[in-house]
């Protein structure tokens, strides 16, 4: 049996790369809606909003990966 390491750090590499992305994309929508008042509050909510719709747009474009032969 022989293991192709340069797939593996491949994949390894484009898991860690999504998964990091993907947190950072969440936590700044976070950070959006936790900004009160101000002129800035409505656009931060816009922002966070964008980076949830990211988030859930990722989300469905790996399900349909997975799903798909």
């Amino acid at each position: 049996m022989s293991i192709d390491w340069h797939a593996l750090f491949s994949v390894f590499a484009v898991t860690l790369l999504s998964t990091v992305g993907l947190v950072g994309v969440f936590t700044l929508g976070i950070v959006g809606l936790a900004r009160r008042g101000g002129g800035t509050a409505a656009l931060s909510r816009t922002g966070a909003y964008l980076c949830f719709a990211a988030c859930a747009a990722a989300v469905a474009w790996g399900i349909t990966l997975i799903v798909q032969k």
